[in-house]
């Protein structure tokens, strides 16, 4: 089988904040334990599409950004990903809190337009205002919809819909693949430019123990494979965050995550 040539470059870029997050902080620490699991010798630098990180996946990690958990990280996150879009690559960033998915959305609609994004998630963070915070880790997305950022929201494995955020999903016309009605081939795949944002607490505690919502009921690692293999690519940009190391059982839920950036790597570089 002839494996699928790159075509773009990827930056990682880490976020290590928690200031927004609305039970337990400690994802701030999440960005060095995904990248040493990434970089471990436990593992290889292969994607299942056959893509390889740093041969056929141009790779750069950018480190971490200099946040200081204060007002100015919105615009140093949004600024982060305008420069990657700008500089022609794929930003991966490594969260941190949910929070950061809306200045990342910012930025990359400041060069691409609206974006297309698929979201998975046991929580649709659809708040309009949570605990008296705009930024919290579970209002992103009602932001982003508020601002016209988004050209289609599909939000996959909800399973904590209250009547706040049904109304808003239906104000912001979101489609939802709530985790009961689950298949892959039921999620919709929204338009080019694409966004996907992963909050680990998608997946089932028993696949991602480290994390400060655990939410039964919920994905498998499979599952989130089988919904981005039905992704054409390539991607403007992705996520992953709510990883809380000081959750985790054995460095389990890092070596997910590591997984996952190498899985969206190799979405993000293949071609039209």
């Amino acid at each position: 089988m002839k494996t699928p040539q790159a075509s773009a470059q990827v930056r990682l870029i880490g976020l290590p904040t928690d200031s927004h997050s609305s039970f337990l902080r400690g994802a701030a620490s999440a960005p060095a334990a995904i990248r040493a699991a990434l970089f471990s010798d436990h593992g290889n630098p292969a994607s299942e599409s056959g893509l390889e990180l740093g041969a056929d996946i141009h790779l750069d990690d950018a480190g971490d950004l200099p946040l200081e958990e204060k007002p100015g990280d919105v615009d140093l996150i949004s600024q982060a990903a305008t420069t990657a879009a700008r500089d022609g690559v794929v930003p991966i960033f490594l969260g941190g809190d949910h929070m950061v998915t809306f200045p990342i959305v910012a930025g990359l609609a400041a060069v691409h337009g609206p974006l297309g994004i698929l979201h998975f998630d046991a929580h649709p963070d659809l708040y309009d205002d949570f605990g008296g915070d705009p930024l919290s880790h579970a209002s992103p997305f009602a932001r982003i919809m508020e601002r016209g950022l988004a050209i289609r929201l599909v939000q996959v494995g909800i399973r904590t819909l209250n009547q706040h955020c049904r109304a808003q999903a239906e104000r912001f016309a979101v489609e939802m693949v709530e985790m009961r009605d689950f298949a892959p081939d039921r999620v919709p795949i929204p338009p080019a430019p694409l966004y996907i944002s992963i909050d680990l607490d998608a997946l089932d505690p028993a696949f991602a123990p480290g994390v400060s919502h655990h939410e039964p009921g919920g994905l498998s690692v499979r599952d989130i494979l089988s919904v981005l293999d039905r992704v054409p690519g390539p991607l403007v940009g992705a996520d992953i965050v709510e990883y809380n190391p000081s959750r985790d059982i054995n460095g389990m839920t890092a070596v997910v995550a590591a997984k996952l950036v190498k899985e969206l790597a190799a979405l993000a570089a293949k071609g039209d």
